[in-house]
C-alpha cells in the first residue's frame, strides 16, 4: 500500500516548483512597492529649535525625549529664531522647526512645500525695559532715541517689533537698534548699556522667568492689544494675570496686556506621514496643558496658523491617534499600516497570476511522460536505419529490444498522481506496441534454416 502511495499521491513537489515563479514575482512586486511605494519612517530627523535658554530649545528637548521611545533619534540644532528656522526649512536643512506665525503666507508656504504640523502655544512679544526716574514708559512712541535690543538677525521678534513699531509711526532710525542674542542682550540690560529688549517666546523660557522678577525691570503693556491683534491677524491678545509669577509676592502686581504670535511646528511636506503622527502626539503630550495664556486642551490645534496643515495631523486634530498605536508599539502599528500596499500588490498580481500556475503543473506532470516518447521515437528512428544496413540488421534490432526494456522499466518507476495515471498507461502501451514491433523485424529478418535433402 505504501508503494502504491508513493507512487500516486499529490506531488506537491511539481505544485510548488511550477507555482515558484509566480510565488517569487509576487514576493518581488510586493517587497519593491513595500519599500519605494510607502518607504519605512527614517529613524533620525534633524529638529532646528531656538536661541540658548530659549522657550524653543527647552521644548525641542522634550520633542527629542518623547521620540526616543519610539527609537526616532532627533537632532537639535539651534537657531537664531523663527526666520532662520524657516530658511533653514526651505533650504531643507531641517526636516521640522519651530515657526512663528506671520512668518509666511499660505501660497508662500504651499510654494515651498511647508507644512504645519498645528500651533503650540502663544508666545507672547515681551519688551523688557529698565525702570527710570519720573513716568514710566506707556507709550511705544516714548521709545524714541532709547537703545532697544530687537534680537538677532533670523530670530521672530525683530520683524514683529518693527511692524508694531510702524503701526505706531516710528521709523526704524528713531530708535538705537541692537542685535544681540537673548543671553548677552539681558546682560547688556542689567547692566544699564541698553534700555529695553524684545523678546517672543513662552514664559517658560528661564531669562523670561528671570526678568519677570528682577526688581529695576519693567515689562511693558500693551494696553492697546486688541487693536494691535486687529491690524496683525496672526496676533492674539493675551494677558498676564497678577501674581502669576509669584503669587506670595504678588508678582506682577497688575494685570499685563501682550500681544502674541503663536508658535508652530513646521516640516517639510517630504515628511514621513509616521513621523508626522509622531510629532503630533507629542505636541499633545507636551502641550495640551493649561498654561499662563492658554485653557486645558487648547493647544496643539490646527488653528492659528496660516500654514497649510499636514493631512496626516489634521487627521489627528479630528480623530485622535490612529487606530493601532492606540493598542500596540509606533514600528509594529506602521507596518501593518503600511501593509495595504501590499494588499494592492497582491491583488494586481494573484488573480492573473494565479491562471497560469494550474496549467504549469499539469504540463509538468505531463513532462515527465512525454519526454519518454522522445525516446520511442529515437528507438522507432534506429529500426527506420536499420533496413540499408544488411547484415547488421539483426545486431541494431537486438540492441533497440534492450533500449525498449530499459525505458520500460525506467517509466515503471516514474511517480505520477492518479489524476494523470492514463497518460502514463498510454505511454507503456505504446512501449509495448514499438516492442512488438521489433520482434516482428527480428523475425522476418532471421536467416531461414535450409531444408532437409532426403537420400
Amino acid at each position: 500500500m505504501s508503494k502504491i502511495l508513493k507512487f500516486t499521491q499529490f506531488s506537491v513537489r511539481d505544485l510548488l516548483v511550477a507555482a515558484a515563479p509566480t510565488l517569487l514575482a509576487i514576493v518581488g512586486v510586493c517587497a519593491l512597492a513595500y519599500v519605494l511605494v510607502d518607504p519605512s519612517p527614517p529613524r533620525h530627523v534633524v529638529l532646528s529649535t531656538g536661541q540658548e535658554n530659549s522657550a524653543y530649545e527647552q521644548i525641542g528637548k522634550k520633542y527629542a525625549a518623547a521620540l526616543a521611545k519610539h527609537g526616532v533619534k532627533v537632532t537639535l540644532v539651534q537657531s537664531a529664531g523663527s526666520g532662520q528656522n524657516l530658511r533653514r526649512l526651505k533650504s531643507g536643512e531641517v526636516d521640522i522647526a519651530f515657526v512663528q506665525s506671520g512668518s509666511t503666507d499660505e501660497a508662500a508656504a504651499e510654494r515651498e512645500g511647508l507644512v504645519s504640523l498645528g500651533s503650540l502655544f502663544t508666545e507672547p512679544m515681551w519688551l523688557f525695559l529698565r525702570e527710570t526716574k519720573g513716568k514710566p514708559i506707556t507709550r511705544l512712541t516714548e521709545l524714541k532715541g532709547k537703545k532697544i535690543n530687537f534680537g538677532p538677525k533670523g530670530a521672530g521678534a525683530p520683524r514683529l517689533f518693527k511692524q508694531v513699531l510702524a503701526l505706531n509711526g516710528i521709523e526704524p532710525e528713531e530708535v538705537t537698534r541692537s542685535s544681540l542674542a537673548n543671553t548677552p542682550a539681558t546682560v547688556e540690560l542689567l547692566e544699564g548699556r541698553i534700555d529695553g529688549l524684545v523678546f517672543t517666546s513662552a514664559p517658560e523660557a528661564p531669562l523670561i522667568q528671570m526678568l519677570l522678577q528682577t526688581p529695576g525691570i519693567q515689562l511693558f503693556d500693551f494696553d492697546q492689544a486688541e487693536a494691535y491683534a486687529r491690524k496683525l491677524p496672526f496676533l492674539s491678545h493675551v494677558v498676564l494675570p497678577r501674581g502669576i509669577v509669584d503669587l506670595g509676592r504678588d508678582l506682577p502686581p497688575v494685570d499685563y496686556n501682550l500681544i502674541a504670535p503663536t508658535a508652530t511646528l513646521v516640516a517639510r511636506d517630504t515628511l514621513h506621514p509616521a513621523l508626522v503622527d509622531l510629532f503630533v502626539q507629542a505636541a499633545a503630550s507636551i502641550h495640551s496643558g493649561a498654561g499662563w495664556f492658554q485653557q486645558q486642551g487648547q493647544f496643539p490645534s490646527a488653528r492659528y496658523t496660516e500654514i497649510p496643515v499636514a493631512p496626516s495631523a489634521a487627521k489627528f486634530y479630528k480623530d485622535g491617534p490612529p487606530f493601532l498605536q492606540r493598542y500596540m508599539s509606533f514600528w509594529l502599528a506602521n507596518f501593518f499600516d503600511r501593509m495595504w500596499v501590499l494588499v494592492l500588490g497582491l491583488g494586481a498580481l494573484i488573480l492573473p497570476l494565479s491562471k497560469v500556475v494550474p496549467p504549469l503543473y499539469v504540463w509538468r506532470i505531463r513532462s515527465r511522460v512525454y519526454r519518454w516518447y522522445g525516446q520511442l521515437r529515437t528507438v522507432e528512428q534506429a529500426l527506420e536505419d536499420a533496413q540499408s544496413q544488411g547484415e547488421r540488421r539483426m545486431e541494431i534490432y537486438a540492441a533497440q529490444l534492450a533500449r525498449l526494456n530499459e525505458i520500460e522499466e525506467m517509466v515503471n518507476q516514474i511517480s505520477i498522481p492518479l489524476s494523470f495515471a492514463d497518460g502514463l498507461y498510454g505511454l507503456r502501451s505504446h512501449i509495448n506496441f514499438v516492442r512488438e514491433r521489433v520482434l516482428s523485424l527480428l523475425s522476418e529478418a532471421a536467416p531461414v534454416a535450409p531444408a532437409a535433402v532426403p537420400v
